[in-house]
């Protein structure tokens, strides 16, 4: 017989709780690991918290899941994000172009693949920092992001083909103010 892992939900940390045998909490641990925002995974965390705030989702990020935040109304949003510039030298500043594939959907819960390749959010929110100086770079600053909503046809036509900036906002009408988000996603979803 095949028995399954029971995962318990995550404890709630607020950084202050210390390691066993290392002289160190969990604040020192986020900070080693989570110091530059700019870095790409880090930068990705913080769009998908920012896309969470911004429709009320009270979940926590799930590594593996199918989809990066569920909304109150229960709108599977995957989120993507790009920026112009990197925690690394650069010779030039640019903009890497969006590119959305079909994907195997994993459940957590089950820790399994569901078996099928395809687009598993209801809406794609993709994200740009718009920074372009290291100077005036502030990822803490909701103004210099950039919010383009694009409802799951969109994606789905576009079939795994490069999506550069250009194109997706002439498909999404230019990008979304951070505080008309919510309705955004509300909107592209109740689109499907």
């Amino acid at each position: 017989m095949d028995e399954k892992t029971v995962v318990p939900s995550p404890v709630e940390l607020d950084g202050s709780e210390r390691f066993v045998g290392v002289d160190a909490s969990v604040l020192d641990f986020w900070r080693f690991a989570m110091n530059d925002l700019r870095m790409n995974n880090v930068r990705g965390y913080l769009a998908e918290f920012l896309v969470a705030r911004a429709v009320g989702a009270s979940g926590h990020r799930v590594e593996w899941d199918a989809y990066d935040v569920l909304t109150p109304d229960g709108v599977r949003v995957e989120v993507k994000v790009r920026g112009y510039l990197q925690s690394w030298a650069q010779k030039q500043v640019r903009l890497g172009s969006f590119q959305i594939k079909a994907a195997d959907s994993w459940d957590h819960a089950t820790g399994e693949y569901r078996g099928q390749q395809g687009w598993n959010a209801d809406v794609y929110v993709l994200c740009v920092h718009t920074a372009r100086e290291h100077a005036a770079y502030d990822v803490l600053d909701v103004a210099q992001w950039e919010f383009y909503v694009l409802p799951r046809q969109v994606v789905v036509d576009r079939a795994g083909a490069a999506m550069s900036l250009a194109w997706v906002s002439e498909q999404t009408g230019g990008p979304t103010a951070y505080a008309e988000l919510d309705r955004a996603i509300k909107d592209a979803a109740a689109a499907e």
